[in-house]
C-alpha cells in the first residue's frame, strides 16, 4: 500500500544532490522526529515555509521522484532501506548523510505497538510471538541487525553523521546544533533554542493531529528510553544481547550506540 516495485526501480536511477539534507532511519526509529528537525532547520536558516510532503523516498509512485527534482536546493530527503539499496547517487556524489540509530529493544516495543494500532498491518496477539519476529527480521523493512551491520563500515566517514534516539533524547539541542554543524547551517543559540523547544517529542506529539491526522496517536507513542524492560523476558533480553555482539561487538558503530547502558537490565 505504501510502495510499489517502480518505485523501487525508480530508486536506481534518482538523482541526489550534493546539498540534500539526507537522513536513513530503520522504522519506529525516529524518522519523523529527524524530518521535522530538518525541515525546520531549513526553514530556519533559509526562511522557506515547513512543506507537507512525506520525504520518504520508497513512498509513493514513481511520479513521486518528478516532485522531488522539481524542488529547489537544499531538499530534506529520508529512506528507512538499508544502505545497499539507497540510490548509488548518493555516494557517487557525496551526499552527507544522517543516520539515526535506536537501541533495538526500544525499537522492538514502539514497532510491536504499531503493528498491533493499524488495521493495515498484521496484528499480535502476544509480545512473545512478535519477539521471535522481529529477532529474526521477519517485518518490514526487514532486520534491525542487517540495517545496522549495514553502516557499520561507513563509522569513520566526514560524509556520514550517526545519532543516537537515545542522545537525542537526553539533549535536543545538541543534536540539533551537531546535525547543523554537519549540514553545513550556521545557526544562531536563539535558532537553536527554538527548534528545539519545536522538536521535543511533547510538542511534536501535541501538533500530531495537524501534522499526521489520525496517524499521529501511532506514530507518537511514547518515545521513551527503556521502555523494553516492561515486555522483554530474561531469556529475550539475553537472546538479543548475544545478537548485538555477534552483528556489532567489536565495532564503532556498536561503541557509538552505548549498547551497555540503554540495553542492559
Amino acid at each position: 500500500m505504501l510502495c510499489s516495485p517502480e518505485t523501487f526501480q525508480a530508486l536506481d536511477t534518482f538523482q541526489h544532490r550534493t546539498d540534500d539534507l539526507f537522513a536513513v532511519c530503520y522504522p519506529k526509529c525516529g524518522m519523523n522526529w529527524t524530518i521535522h528537525i530538518l525541515q525546520d532547520l531549513i526553514y530556519s536558516v533559509h526562511g522557506k515555509e515547513l512543506p507537507t510532503y512525506m520525504p520518504i523516498l520508497e513512498f509513493g509512485k514513481p511520479d513521486t521522484f518528478e516532485t522531488f527534482n522539481k524542488m529547489p536546493s537544499p531538499r530534506v530527503l529520508t529512506t528507512h532501506l538499508r544502505r545497499d539499496f539507497i540510490p548509488k547517487s548518493v555516494e557517487a556524489n557525496k551526499v552527507k548523510t544522517l543516520v539515526v540509530f535506536r537501541n533495538p529493544k526500544d525499537t522492538a516495543v514502539s514497532m510491536f505497538h504499531f503493528y498491533n494500532g493499524l488495521s493495515i498491518l498484521p496484528n499480535y496477539s502476544s509480545w512473545d510471538e512478535w519477539f521471535t519476529q522481529f529477532l529474526s527480521g521477519k517485518v518490514m523493512w526487514g532486520s534491525w541487525f542487517e540495517y545496522a551491520t549495514s553502516w557499520k563500515e561507513r563509522a569513520e566517514d566526514e560524509n556520514v553523521l550517526f545519532i543516537m534516539f537515545e542522545d537525542m533524547k537526553a539533549d535536543l539541542a545538541a543534536a540539533v546544533k551537531k546535525i547543523a554543524d554537519f549540514f553545513g547551517l550556521n545557526l544562531t543559540e536563539e535558532q537553536i533554542r527554538l527548534i528545539t523547544e519545536r522538536g521535543h517529542f511533547k510538542a511534536m506529539k501535541e501538533k500530531s493531529p495537524e501534522s499526521h491526522g489520525d496517524l499521529g496517536t501511532h506514530v507518537f507513542r511514547k518515545g521513551d528510553v527503556g521502555d523494553w524492560k516492561n515486555y522483554f523476558t530474561e531469556a529475550q533480553s539475553q537472546a538479543m544481547d548475544a545478537k548485538f555482539e555477534e552483528c556489532l561487538g567489536g565495532t564503532k558503530l556498536g561503541e557509538l550506540m552505548n549498547y551497555r547502558v540503554h540495553c542492559k537490565s
